[in-house]
């Protein structure tokens, strides 16, 4: 346990304090932070399969538009193998997240990015084992952006509204995605240059 001020908190305790830290500041929306915890451990269960291996380098994730660090915290609280780059081109919002990942000690497996997610994508082409993204952009967009940025094999999670389907299978196709079998609340996708039909 470390201490927040006076206070000494437990790691639960202060991935909390900072999510409520980031709500009061307007990053992110009013539902219970515990809520909004459980909802992104979804995209834990989407990269489920992704593990660093000990002969090799941690595993590279990328959450785009990380905007109040949902999921990405929650995703380098989980998931302690992986090496997360929290991308938003919103300053107000890199600082914040740059300041809470060192006040958390994830400096060494956290890293921000400040910049344009369409600028980023053009210098850091199949960088990451995986991307995830949680209220991005329209549907198009954000596969698009993530399929640029995701290796061969890689993983794409992307957040799902309660109903309907978001993904035609002439998006995934034209994309070059497919649709793996759905996590809840997130929908799972992997590059397919044969084809982006679904299974």
């Amino acid at each position: 346990m470390t201490g927040f001020g006076d206070r000494t908190m437990t790691a639960t305790e202060q991935l909390i304090d900072v999510l409520r830290e980031s709500q009061r500041l307007g990053f992110l929306g009013d539902r219970p932070v515990e809520e909004v915890i459980e909802h992104a451990r979804a995209f834990c269960v989407g990269l489920d399969d992704l593990r660093s291996s000990p002969d090799r380098s941690m595993l590279k994730v990328l959450d785009l538009g990380a905007g109040g660090g949902v999921p990405g915290f929650v995703i380098a609280f989980d998931r302690p193998d992986l090496q997360l780059t929290l991308l938003d081109r919103r300053v107000k919002r890199t600082d914040f997240l740059e300041r809470m990942a060192r006040r958390l000690g994830w400096h060494d497996r956290v890293t921000v990015a400040s910049v344009d997610a369409v600028d980023y994508a053009a210098t850091h082409p199949q960088a990451f084992d995986a991307v995830v993204a949680r209220g991005f952009g329209p549907p198009e967009i954000t596969l698009g952006l993530a399929v640029r940025l995701v290796r061969p094999a890689g993983r794409i999670v992307i957040s799902e509204p309660p109903t309907g389907n978001r993904w035609t299978p002439a998006l995934l196709d034209r994309l070059g995605v497919r649709r793996l079998d759905a996590a809840d609340r997130v929908a799972v996708f992997t590059p397919d240059p044969a084809g982006g039909h679904r299974t």
